[in-house]
């Protein structure tokens, strides 16, 4: 069995789909402040390389959230549990990407999850009801897709 793991996802805006996927997920936006300022005293990173969200410093290039009831190595602010790392990459992604998540809303609310989560920009591509599933099929700020149960 895994130690830990994390789904990585190339994007342009990884600041924006770790609050989104955060929120989305009950997740926690990792803070990186301690590593990065440990990077900076030592002369690795400079400050074109982050930004500040909150008040706590943050990559640009790379943004992460985890499972709250998960370990944190709080020398870095990494995750080691379950966690989504945002990635930015140059090129965006052609066609229906191979990997998704499904987000299960308790049941019966899967409309009110769905309004939710337009609220922070995602959007609706299609309802799916056919026997054995019904659920909705949505796609996060960058468009990349995803279900709602």
């Amino acid at each position: 069995m895994a130690l830990h793991w994390k789904l990585v996802v190339d994007c342009t805006e990884p600041l924006r789909l770790a609050d989104f996927w955060g929120f989305a997920l009950g997740y926690e936006v990792e803070d990186h402040s301690a590593l990065i300022d440990r990077l900076l005293g030592a002369g690795v990173v400079t400050d074109a390389q982050y930004t500040e969200v909150a008040g706590r410093k943050a990559w640009l290039h790379a943004a992460a959230v985890r499972h709250p009831d998960d370990p944190v190595d709080e020398s870095t602010g990494v995750g080691l549990g379950r966690r989504l790392l945002f990635q930015a990459v140059a090129d965006p992604t052609p066609g229906k990407n191979k990997l998704h998540l499904d987000v299960h809303a308790e049941p019966g609310r899967r409309d009110d999850e769905v309004a939710r989560l337009q609220e922070r920009g995602a959007k609706v591509l299609r309802v799916v009801s056919e026997p054995g599933t019904d659920h909705v099929v949505m796609t996060d700020p960058e468009g990349n897709v995803f279900c709602v149960q």
